[in-house]
């Protein structure tokens, strides 16, 4: 069978089905489950899946005779497929004594839909008398070393009447299944894949039915698990390759030698198993034993047949060739030891001009241009594997003209009916013109006319190590145009964002059109006037642009790279590391290339490779931050913090992390993590009879999701934390412009009981006017507010704690530093404080360590 196909990724629903059959097993061999029902689990879970899938291809309207085809084949494989996940589910509701028939009846149903829907299968082709009887020779000698295994192999002593009948049915079935899709595994792989689907179930059925007629292990049952699964599974993998198309698989005839040696196989390792087991054979193992050999007899005198028939085809093939080598183009010669003309084909004077007489024992050198003799005789004269491909010179044509020609060498020497060097000469002329028409316009962007990258990359190695300056723009939004206002709108951007490109630069300079929206400029200046240059072009090309009444802004970004020392690909990747800061950072500007922009790009590029699956790999971990009473001194909470900790990365602090994972949107995927093991944490010091609040920091995108506070509802519930004991924080600086929608996200929070925070509150006018806005409970300020007694920042902080008494909120004092900066924020009025004066962050047991020095206080 086709392995490439059969091994391909595996779906998700193939992978659970996988996962849930292994552990139906490992319960049953266990003795958590009973085999049987384990057995049953996993068979009917195997054809539910492969029902499903047939029932699709069944259902989809399709027209034309073959997709007809393809349907009834469909319906008919998952009414097969049924029957084996009906058989198998009703097996343990039968008594024992019966599950015999109802497994023997399963396997007659199974076999009548499985014949109707492989003959349905598209694609017979009609078979030749020969073919016929080759096919018929080898399902009979497959199917009798198949017999007689079955015969031999089948426990000693009375052997029910049933067991037989079904060991020799199932026996010619099989063959006639695998002998068929070995023929046609290449041409028809899909219906070859549903011959091996049936072969694998007809296997499974038929040891379902012998298990159940014998005093067997219970667990023995399960060894009919992996050919059922398996076989309903490439049944429905094979129905879908036959209904896209059952592309071929490869070329030429199914190799033969399976179907001579398996037989003979099967029978050998049977009467050797049977000798070691039992010690003698019975008369009628010794004639179904014997009736292998005539099939085999059989199958040799046919394969000489064929090969009397193959071997007349070949002469017939190589008198055909012949004629075709008298009347091609290309010229054959024939070279002895000393390079002089042996022979050479009928294309010389028909094509060359070079006659036969005038040729024929002159030196090849004669024959060629002499600029190119020495290079074509030493190629001729260098070893096998040295020498070129293609020897390339120019020919004489017999009129004193020259011709363009390659020619390929074929070393015949060590043949010795041949003992020369074939030369296969081609007439290369025109092609080269085209080559070198090809790569003149190879070097032009046809849409704009300015230089490709090819032309670009070029023209950098011909100018190396001369100083200058590479300029890579990126016009951020000109395909959009195209997609939203239509092609002649993006022509008519385009031709103007190339045509302010060409005012810009200087006379020298080359421009070039690297991708669809980006462009680069080649210049001779200094870097000083090289950064002029692309602030001028910024300038230039963002200007809006109007197109069919609408106006149009493009968002530019420059990075500029120098020239003095890069190769041209290292100054490609330079300027567009530098494109990518100018873009990163909001584009309309220019950035420079220098290390540490590299260094911070790649370690952007490794956070963006590393943090998708950073939850399901454990790496993510917490820690927390007591919160502490500044009158007392006490203990009221902790702020539970974000650390990701990667084997390569090392520690990760949200500062970087958080904006990387808003690009790749796995924010919400981190924010519920942290929600959890915070409300977890909380719920084992709760246990302890500590009154303490938990914060946590969400992003504007985390609130304003729909499922956000509903899902802090269920988490609370799920941890049993009282609503009041949680605290969500939001960053005053990331609020944006959505503030109603902020003000609704936090009202619904306050209203489940939460209590909400706003941090780093800087106490502008804007922000002390949308303060009573904010449904809120505490308000943290940083250091910078709380000032000495007699500096600028204490007015403000006055304002800010009287405001915030009059809204009852209480103030905390975030980020305190030393034993000044807690004292200060306790004169200031803040009611709690947070910092390393007070308590560094810490694991769990080390802050829960740190409660333990205080008796509980209830805030």
């Amino acid at each position: 069978m086709p392995l490439p196909y059969l091994v391909r990724r595996p779906s998700p629903a193939l992978a659970a089905l996988l996962g849930a059959t292994t552990m139906l097993a490992v319960a049953a061999l266990a003795g958590v489950l009973p085999p049987l029902a384990a057995a049953t689990l996993s068979g009917a879970l195997g054809c539910a899946l492969a029902g499903i899938r047939l029932s699709r291809l069944a259902a989809v309207g399709v027209r034309g005779r073959r997709a007809r085809r393809c349907r009834r084949a469909a319906a008919q494989l998952d009414a097969a497929v049924l029957v084996v996940g009906l058989t198998v589910a009703v097996l343990p509701l039968s008594a024992p004594p019966q599950h015999p028939q109802v497994a023997t009846a399963g396997l007659l149903a199974m076999a009548v839909g499985y014949a109707g829907g492989l003959l349905t299968l598209p694609g017979h082709t009609r078979l030749t008398a020969r073919a016929r009887l080759r096919r018929a020779v080898d399902m009979a000698g497959l199917g009798t070393a198949l017999v007689f295994a079955g015969w031999v192999l089948l426990p000693p002593g009375e052997v029910p009447v049933l067991v037989r009948l079904v060991t020799v049915g199932g026996a010619v079935g099989l063959a006639a299944l695998l002998v068929s899709a070995l023929a046609d595994r290449r041409r028809r792989p899909g219906a070859a894949l549903c011959r091996v689907g049936a072969a694998a179930t007809l296997v499974g059925l038929a040891d379902l039915v012998v298990l159940s007629s014998y005093p067997v292990p219970p667990q023995a049952s399960l060894t009919m698990v992996p050919f059922l699964v398996a076989g309903v599974l490439l049944t429905a993998a094979g129905a879908t390759r036959v209904a896209a198309g059952d592309p071929p698989h490869g070329d030429g005839p199914a190799p033969a030698w399976p179907r001579v040696t398996a037989p003979a196989a099967v029978a050998a390792l049977a009467a050797g198993h049977h000798l070691w087991a039992v010690g003698h054979f019975t008369p009628t193992a010794v004639l179904l034993g014997l009736a292998v050999v005539p099939p085999l007899i059989g199958r040799e005198l046919i394969t000489a047949a064929d090969n009397r028939d193959q071997a007349r085809r070949l002469a017939a093939r190589e008198a055909h060739f012949r004629a075709l080598i008298a009347g091609a183009r290309d010229l054959i010669l024939i070279l002895d030891d000393e390079l002089r003309v042996r022979w050479l084909s009928a294309a010389g004077p028909r094509w060359f001009g070079l006659r036969d007489d005038e040729v024929r024992g002159r030196p090849l050198a004669d024959l060629l241009h002499p600029e190119d003799v020495p290079a074509a005789l030493a190629g001729l004269a260098a070893p096998a594997d040295a020498r070129p491909a293609l020897l390339v010179a120019r020919m004489s044509t017999g009129d004193g003209g020259w011709r363009e020609t390659e020619a390929t060498v074929s070393d015949q020497r060590a043949i010795p009916e041949v003992d020369a060097l074939v030369l296969h000469v081609r007439d290369i002329g025109e092609r080269r013109r085209l080559e070198r028409e090809l790569h003149r316009l190879a070097a032009v962007d046809q849409s704009t006319g300015l230089a490709n990258r090819l032309e670009l990359v070029r023209v950098l190695a011909e100018r190396r190590p001369k100083p200058g300056a590479l300029l890579l723009i990126d016009l951020h939004g000109l395909s959009a145009v195209g997609e939203r206002s239509g092609s002649t709108a993006g022509e008519t951007v385009l031709r103007a964002a190339v045509r302010r490109l060409r005012d810009v630069v200087g006379p020298h300079d080359l421009v070039a059109r690297v991708a669809a929206e980006e462009f680069a400029v080649v210049s001779d200046l200094g870097p000083v006037p090289a950064y002029a240059l692309g602030s001028r072009l910024v300038t230039a090309l963002a200007e809006p642009c109007l197109v069919a009444g609408e106006m149009i802004r493009l968002r530019v970004g420059v990075g500029l790279a120098e020239l003095a020392t890069a190769g041209p690909e290292d100054a490609l990747r330079q300027a567009d590391l530098a494109r990518r800061r100018a873009a990163q950072l909001g584009h309309n500007r220019v950035e420079w290339y220098d290390a540490y922009l590299e260094e911070q790009l790649v370690r952007r590029l490794d956070l963006e490779r590393e943090l998708p699956g950073a939850v399901a790999r454990g790496e993510l971990d917490m820690v927390f931050q007591p919160v502490l009473g500044l009158e007392d001194r006490l203990p009221v909470g902790a702020e539970a913090l974000l650390r990701w900790r990667n084997p390569a990365l090392g520690t990760v602090l949200p500062a970087e992390l958080l904006p990387v994972a808003e690009d790749l949107g796995l924010v919400g995927e981190l924010g519920r993590w942290v929600l959890e093991r915070a409300c977890r944490q909380l719920a084992e010091w709760s246990a302890g009879g500590r009154r303490l609040w938990m914060a946590v920091n969400v992003t504007p995108r985390e609130l304003l999701a729909p499922e956000f506070i509903p899902g802090v509802a269920a988490v609370l519930t799920a941890h049993g934390v009282p609503a009041d004991r949680l605290v969500v924080e939001v960053a005053e600086h990331r609020l944006g412009t959505d503030l109603p929608t902020v003000v609704a996200r936090l009202a619904g929070l306050r209203s489940l009981g939460v209590r909400t925070a706003l941090d780093g509150f800087r106490a502008e006018q804007a922000s002390l006017a949308q303060l009573r806005r904010l449904p809120i409970d505490l308000l943290k300020v940083r250091p910078h507010l709380v000032a000495a007694p007699d500096g600028p920042g204490r007015p403000m902080i006055d304002v800010v704690v009287s405001l915030g008494e009059r809204l009852g909120l209480a103030v905390v004092g975030e980020e305190l530093e030393s034993d000044a900066d807690v004292d200060r924020a306790y004169r200031a009025g803040c009611r709690y404080g947070q910092g390393f004066a007070l308590a560094r962050p810490a694991t769990a047991e080390r802050v829960e360590a740190f409660f333990a020095e205080f008796p509980s206080a209830s805030r």
